[in-house]
């Protein structure tokens, strides 16, 4: 079983995509997190680049990486430089990382263009640089900078440049698609070219310009190379690199490779989902193997065919990967999503029975007036149990009035006032709040909170409202959809009218409603079912 390395490059090149920035202590975090997963190497920066990635390599020597080695990453001397004398190579080794990573030049047209120097003083840059590392004791991995660009251009020029790094003693050689526009099958080929012509060790490094990254990528590895450098959720410049997410997934599940990670892969969606969240990126729902809705069954027929057998629209066990099989009711849900759907919350249903007819009818009714169910899970099993009879509403509304008073220059404030029934009691209570929601929502605890303390352990923690035509223009029907979140983890709720305020009161009673439940352990599921980025959900 071939042995393949994976190289992690997300602390460096990972943070040079638009709209990522990580402090030094997220750095420090992700790579613990990267450790503990299995990942050969972690690259963790440029130093003396910049002050963040020299604290980062200050720092990270306290940090007791238990199989991972850390790289410190940088670029060949400056022409007409020696390589002793560099300012760029000292700082790599005052960083004092076992492993040391080096990009070089591989394209005549950077040699020429970028470099403004000759393609002999190129291949003597490279040549130096390696040996100065070497003889310092260091692991050192060349990353041919353009090389797919590079040997189209001119291939013995390309593979000239590989020789020198070789012949200085690089321990890896990795080629580079740095404009991520070569295809699957180009770098087969040329993969495969290069290890014919004796370059041993051989490691792939491609970003997604043209969406073919993960593909290029275990194409390589088909070709010979055993390293595969990217990053964790294909962050990175541009259309970010290749994500280690699927490769990881795909060397191991589809190929047969062996990884160091490989008996940790169950935990591979726990990883996405934490780099999501110490980045503070919003999820990508449809990610290969770790996305939420990776294995979400929508189609009534899909949903009737894997629930006898999930090989029919599922090409490995969620399991495998730490994900879990999900089926989303909606519109163009039949009476086999929502028992699917209603055995996940641990409610057994008789297809055949009226009631179940009657609440796929409903569902689809609602879908039609904006509802979205499959969004809003905790909203969908209440609606279930109140259609069967098996719920007990925790309190009932008699009314509510909520005003807005806006004076001057000052502040807007809201003011709710709210009666609601309890068992056989009325409670009428008032709040103030920023806005007309916020007031609502406190003044609704405030009633409750004689009866269920445990109120006080649900949070709001997002709220979003969708206009769903319009064509209305003020009048239009609005979807509000409420997230909430307790000790345990995260469920949300929907609500639709014209009104605004009716809309989101409809959320937040099914909230706190769901809410409650889950404390007392009615209700279980949503949990789940609706895993936060920073927690993912076991099967």
């Amino acid at each position: 079983m071939t042995r393949v390395y994976v190289y992690d490059t997300t602390l460096r090149d990972g943070t040079q995509g638009e709209h990522i920035s990580l402090t030094v202590e997220d750095k420090l975090r992700i790579a613990q997190r990267l450790d503990e997963f299995g990942i050969d190497y972690i690259e963790g920066g440029w130093p003396g680049s910049n002050p963040k990635d020299s604290d980062f390599f200050a720092r990270a020597r306290g940090l007791h990486l238990r199989h991972a080695h850390l790289a410190a990453f940088g670029s060949t001397r400056r022409p007409g430089i020696d390589a002793g004398s560099d300012e760029g190579l000292r700082a790599l080794l005052m960083a004092e990382t076992p492993v040391v990573t080096v990009v070089g030049k591989s394209w005549t047209l950077h040699v020429t263009e970028a470099l403004r120097t000759t393609l002999h003083e190129n291949l003597e840059m490279i040549h130096s640089s390696l040996a100065l590392l070497k003889a310092e004791g260091r692991e050192v991995i060349y990353d041919a900078e353009h090389f797919f660009d590079g040997y189209r251009a001119d291939p013995e020029y390309a593979l000239d440049t590989l020789t020198a790094a070789r012949e200085a003693g690089a321990d890896w050689i990795i080629l580079c698609d740095t404009n991520g526009g070569a295809l699957p099958w180009e770098i087969e080929e040329i993969v495969a070219r290069v290890a014919a012509a004796g370059h041993a060790r051989l490691g792939i490094h491609v970003h997604n310009d043209a969406g073919t990254a993960v593909a290029s990528t275990l194409a390589a590895l088909r070709a010979g190379a055993t390293q595969v450098q990217g990053t964790v959720n294909g962050i990175g410049e541009r259309c970010g690199n290749v994500d280690l997410c699927p490769v990881i997934a795909g060397a191991v599940v589809k190929l047969g490779y062996d990884m160091a990670c490989a008996p940790n892969l169950d935990q591979l969606t726990a990883l996405s989902a934490f780099v999501y969240d110490v980045a503070n990126l919003v999820p990508v729902d449809n990610q290969p193997y770790v996305g939420r809705s990776a294995f979400a069954h929508k189609g009534g027929i899909h949903v009737s065919a894997v629930m006898r057998n999930e090989h029919t629209y599922e090409h490995v066990d969620p399991a495998v990967v730490g994900n879990l099989r999900r089926v989303l009711v909606s519109d163009l849900s039949g009476r086999s999503n929502l028992s699917a759907a209603a055995a996940q919350m641990g409610i057994s249903l008789d297809d055949n029975a009226p009631a179940v007819q009657h609440a796929v009818q409903s569902v689809k009714e609602l879908e039609n007036r904006g509802y979205q169910f499959e969004a809003a899970d905790a909203s969908l099993e209440l609606l279930l149990r109140r259609q069967l009879g098996i719920w007990t509403p925790r309190f009932t509304l008699l009314g509510y009035r909520v005003t807005v008073d806006h004076r001057g220059d000052a502040q807007p404030r809201a003011d709710a006032t709210i009666q609601v029934v309890v068992g056989d009691r009325a409670e009428h209570t008032a709040a103030e709040g920023d806005g007309p929601v916020h007031a609502l929502d406190r003044a609704l605890r405030k009633a409750l909170q004689p009866f269920f303390p445990d109120v006080q352990r649900i949070h709001l923690t997002d709220y979003r409202v969708r206009v769903l035509d319009g064509t209305q223009g003020t009048g239009t029907q609005v979807r509000v959809l409420i997230e909430s979140a307790d000790e345990h983890g995260a469920w949300t709720t929907v609500g639709v009218s014209p009104n605004i305020l009716e809309a989101s009161w409809e959320a937040l009673a099914d909230s706190i409603e769901y809410g409650l439940a889950r404390q007392s352990g009615e209700v279980v599921a949503a949990a789940r079912l609706t895993a936060t980025a920073g927690e993912v959900a076991q099967p």
